[in-house]
């Protein structure tokens, strides 16, 4: 019995044996079989290969180093504003009795805007007034008997006294009187027209907007890792989306003397006289010069590679016996801005670097041109 399970074990083993034995001869012939067709890639690569019959070249494009101007700018969204856009409200409660501008009216400072019901303080002043004259004749009397001898010091200051309380008061009325005209605190447009006639005015009410937009300025937030590389007089260039195309010149004015906590930003001005186009709240594109080169070594920024030390370099196609070889230049990169970047190495305008197909591509590989 034991023979025959023994025997029965050896037939089995050999059976597995032949079977594996039957896979590795037929993944070997699958091998093969694949080397010979690589191999007949490969050397169909070779044939279509202009540069060389016998190495493989990487293909890549390429772009000149170039010796031109450079200039950085900051993009940040800024805002029109201006100091002359106000509303404008009544000092005194009341009725409106006129109302002597309309929208879009240029108006000069101190003109009367809107006038409001002041009957009741007016009756007042008139009869104070009437006060006045008398206390005036009184004391002209008590001086003239004064200066004959006649009347006394006491009633000469008492009547002087009584003149003089009464004409403050008047004084007092007329200046409360005329805080029932509204009037335009600076020169400027009339952009709305709040009440109508026979409404009532009052402090929290305003009456009209009043616009000066004659000289107008930009702000914007800039992050506080650049606040050293903008200076009062630092060129913006100002573009507004509403109105197409247009530009505008201009120079920081003011610079913010605060950090915000929560963004990490300050403010920047730049001021525009005789504006013409620019209305307040518009938004706008600001660009800040704030680095120019005017003879900088230029390469396009997706030429730039780095290791794992986090080193900037490019790879250069130098030719070589009719062949283009990749030769690698370690670069300090200066500034980059608009899909350029200025840098400092052992380049020149003479050369070319590797732009597309960069990442590919070693030391010492041969290269070709798309």
């Amino acid at each position: 019995m034991k023979k025959g399970i023994i025997f029965l074990s050896a037939v089995t083993l050999i059976l597995i044996g032949c079977s594996e034995a039957t896979q590795i001869s037929k993944l070997e012939e699958k091998r093969t079989k694949l080397k010979n067709e690589l191999a007949d890639i490969e050397k169909k690569i070779a044939e279509m290969d202009t540069t060389s019959n016998s190495t493989p070249a990487a293909l890549v494009s390429l772009a000149p180093v170039e010796l031109t101007e450079f200039v950085h700018n900051i993009d940040v969204q800024g805002n029109i504003e201006t100091e002359k856009d106000a509303l404008v409200n009544a000092e005194s409660n009341g009725v409106i009795r006129e109302v002597l501008v309309k929208e879009g009216q240029r108006v000069s400072k101190g003109q009367a805007l809107v006038r409001i019901d002041a009957s009741i303080i007016s009756d007042n002043i008139q009869e104070l007034k009437t006060g006045v004259d008398f206390a005036q004749y009184n004391y002209d009397k008590q001086k003239e008997l004064f200066d004959k001898g006649v009347g006394s010091e006491f009633q000469l200051k008492q009547a002087k006294n009584n003149l003089d309380n009464l004409k403050e008061k008047l004084t007092g009325l007329q200046t409360q009187r005329s805080k029932y005209t509204v009037v335009a605190p600076f020169d400027g447009v009339i952009d709305e027209v709040f009440p109508k006639i026979g409404e009532m005015a009052g402090p929290q009410s305003p009456v009209v907007r009043l616009v000066n937009n004659r000289e107008v300025k930009v702000t914007a937030e800039i992050s506080e890792r650049l606040y050293s590389r903008i200076k009062v007089g630092t060129p913006v260039q100002l573009t507004v989306p509403s109105l197409g195309d247009t530009t505008v010149s201009l120079t920081i004015t003011n610079i913010g003397n605060y950090i915000h906590p929560t963004n990490r930003t300050f403010r920047i001005q730049a001021a525009l006289k005789e504006n013409k186009i620019l209305l307040p709240n518009m938004l706008a594109q600001v660009q800040i010069l704030d680095y120019k080169n005017e003879e900088a070594i230029v390469v396009p920024t997706p030429a730039l590679l780095k290791d794992r030390d986090n080193n900037s370099y490019v790879f250069v196609a130098d030719s070589k016996e009719g062949q283009l070889i990749a030769r690698r230049v370690n670069v300090k990169v200066v500034e980059s801005y608009n899909g350029v970047s200025e840098v400092n190495g052992d380049l020149s305008v003479e050369d070319q670097v590797v732009l597309k197909g960069a990442k590919g591509v070693s030391e010492g590989d041969y290269l070709r041109v798309k």
